[in-house]
Formats: C-alpha cells, sequence, structure tokens
C-alpha cells in the first residue's frame, strides 16, 4: 500500500502521491465561465496526487454539453486562475482536460446554431446536456454532424495549440488533451466514426495523423513535458466502435513514445462499466500496450483508470504495472479520498441524482473524515 503514497514526477510535473483525480464532467459553469463553486469543489480535493479537470472545450464549437467550463473566453481564464490558485495555495498539482466533442454535441451549443463537426457526417447515436427555454438542464439526442473539410482541420489543431496556452496562462501545470471517449480525436481514430478517404482516413497511419499532429501542436507550445493524453482503446462511450482496436494503438503510443510526453491516461474497458469489455474479438492487451510505449522511449507516467478501488490500485502500482491510478466517482463523493485510503476508512457513497448540473447539493457537500468524526 505505501508506494500509492509516494511521490513521483509525471514530466514537468511533481506528484505528491499516485492517486489521481480523473476528469468528471459537472455541469455547474454556466456561459462556460469557472465560477466560486468551482473553485471551492477543486480545493476540496487538492490532496490529490493530480488533479484532472473535467473537460474544458477549446472553443465553442468543440462545445458539447451545456455549463461546463471553457478555455475560449477570457472571463473563463480569470476564473480558471481562481481554481488554479486555491489547488495551488493547497499544495496541489492540477492540469485542464482540453476537449473537442466533434460530433457529441446539439446546435443549441454550437456557433450560430451550426451542425456539429466530424471527421464524417456519421451520427453519435448519443445524449448530451442542454439547457431548455425554461432554464432547466436536460439530456438530448446529439444533432447530425456535417464532415471536416480537409481545409479547416489545421484550423481545429491550431486551437488545441490556442487552449494549451490558455491553460497556462490560467495558471495550469499542464494539460491533458482528451483522445479518448469517442470525441474529436477518438472520432478520427476509430473507423466506425471516420470514412474518410482522404489523409486523415482509411489506414491506422492516417486515422491517427489528426490525434499526432495535436499533440506536436500543443507540445510545441507549452513544452512536451507539460502534456499528458487520455485514450480509450476499447470503450463503445457515445456511439464509438473499432473492430480491431490493439494494432490501432499499439501504433498510436508506439507514435507518443518519442515525443517526451507526462503521461498516458488509459481507460481499460468500457468507460464506467466492464473492464473487460472487447471490440473486436479479442480481449485488449494494455500490457503490451505500455510495453511498446516503453520500447518506443516513452519515460511519461503510465496513467490508468477504470473501476479501480483501494486494493487494486495498490497492487496495480506496486507490481509496477502503472505509475499512478485515476479515480472517478470515488473522488465525487470522497473529497478527501487521499486520506480516507491511507487510513484504510469507510467511503461516502455518490448521488448519481446530482452528478450532472445543479448547485452545491451533491458537489461541495459530501463530508470529509474530520467533519464526520
Amino acid at each position: 500500500m505505501p508506494k500509492l503514497f509516494e511521490p513521483t514526477k509525471f514530466g514537468d510535473i511533481e506528484l505528491a502521491n499516485r492517486v489521481v483525480m480523473a476528469p468528471l464532467t459537472r455541469n455547474r459553469s454556466p456561459k462556460a465561465i469557472p465560477n466560486d463553486l468551482n473553485v471551492t469543489y477543486y480545493e476540496q480535493r487538492a490532496s490529490a496526487g493530480l488533479l484532472i479537470t473535467e473537460g474544458t472545450p477549446v472553443t465553442q464549437q468543440g462545445q458539447g454539453y451545456a455549463d461546463v467550463p471553457g478555455l475560449y473566453l477570457p472571463q473563463a481564464v480569470e476564473g480558471w486562475k481562481k481554481v488554479t490558485d486555491a489547488v495551488h495555495s493547497k499544495g496541489g498539482k492540477i492540469v485542464t482536460q482540453i476537449w473537442h466533442v466533434g460530433r457529441v454535441s446539439h446546435t443549441s451549443l454550437q456557433p450560430n446554431g451550426a451542425a456539429p463537426v466530424g471527421p464524417s457526417d456519421l451520427p453519435a447515436n448519443s445524449k448530451t446536456y442542454i439547457i431548455n427555454d425554461d432554464g432547466s438542464g436536460a439530456f438530448a439526442d446529439t444533432s447530425a454532424p456535417r464532415a471536416l473539410e480537409l481545409s479547416e482541420i489545421p484550423g481545429v489543431v491550431a486551437d488545441f495549440a490556442k487552449g494549451a496556452r490558455a491553460a497556462i496562462d490560467a495558471g495550469f501545470d499542464g494539460v491533458e488533451i482528451h483522445g479518448a471517449n469517442g470525441y474529436l480525436i477518438d472520432q478520427f481514430l476509430k473507423s466506425g466514426a471516420n470514412n474518410r478517404t482522404d489523409a486523415y482516413g482509411g489506414s491506422i497511419e492516417n486515422r491517427a495523423r489528426f490525434l499526432l499532429e495535436v499533440v506536436d501542436a500543443v507540445a510545441a507550445e507549452i513544452g512536451a513535458g507539460k502534456v499528458g493524453i487520455r485514450l480509450s482503446p476499447v470503450t463503445p462511450a457515445n456511439g464509438i466502435k473499432e473492430e480491431d482496436p490493439q494494432p490501432l494503438f499499439n501504433y498510436v503510443v508506439e507514435q507518443l513514445g518519442s515525443r517526451g510526453l507526462s503521461f498516458i491516461h488509459v481507460i481499460e474497458g468500457a468507460t464506467g462499466g466492464d473492464r473487460n469489455f472487447k471490440q473486436g474479438e479479442k480481449l485488449f492487451d494494455y500490457h503490451e500496450l505500455k510495453n511498446i510505449y516503453r520500447k518506443a522511449g516513452g519515460t511519461g507516467g503510465w496513467l490508468v483508470n477504470n473501476g479501480y478501488d483501494r486494493e487494486s490500485a495498490s497492487e496495480a502500482v506496486g507490481s509496477g504495472y502503472a505509475d499512478a491510478v485515476a479515480f472517478g466517482r470515488l473522488f465525487i463523493a470522497n473529497p478527501d479520498l487521499v486520506e480516507r485510503f491511507k487510513d484504510n476508512a469507510p467511503l461516502n457513497q455518490p448521488d448519481k441524482n446530482t452528478f450532472y448540473g445543479g448547485g452545491a447539493k451533491g458537489y461541495t457537500d459530501y463530508p470529509v473524515l474530520e467533519a464526520v468524526a
């Protein structure tokens, strides 16, 4: 167990322990601007070795859910500064997850009510979160997307770099590129969402091109040692599908191995579900994935996620399989999760009814151990 609480280093980022808070969409930042409630939420969880914020769109086009904080407005950058200052005042480290949702959006969230964009015009067949005319929040079907023109892709790549620069200006210790869960980068990667016939479709090399261009642009902007990326090889989230994920992601991490990144964050199995979920005929081999990354020169932290608890996380880190473990729902309900793990204390249970939208209830009102005592 002690190794889970030992310090480590992910690229340029020092971690006090290996218990990481995973990115969690909570829909509590109206007009895409972080507020004082968000400050309290992240400050409460600053004892994590690393906080990864909820997905943070780099442009309005990249916004797929109402009331998630962005990075594309000056007011949002100022709001995030209050968050990062609060976390740093508690001795914590925090990166933001830079995000473009691609086709997983709704016309009501897009500039001028436009259609969402994706690598192709294939619909997500998923849900998103919007605000109704009466001000209430509700889940709605995603809107039909249009395919990005070849001439538009460099601009989207540049948007990620601008978002990364805004993150550093806001005081973040780095960024995590969201390449997972059926959002834009994952859409380019996977054949179920990408039927392009140009340089960004077809072969594995072509489908991975957009991801690598984003990584290179972000690393050039803020330094590779401050850049992580999240991947989800087999998740079906947001209607995403890939029949043969192993060679695709083996290629991706092999390419990432030479780029000096801070960390690779891997969602194992179905996001929020079965860690043994598979797409295609074989179970995905995550050990092979890590070995390929290391053989390719990758020195960044290997961060794993999905359904871990205190014991399995300790085993993963203690055995050397992972450098750190990310926790989502456990951090929602337990702002002092690190301390609870250290003491093997009972855990609060999360209230699923308050995951998305609302105010302090189910967000900043979970008790810590001292309050319980």
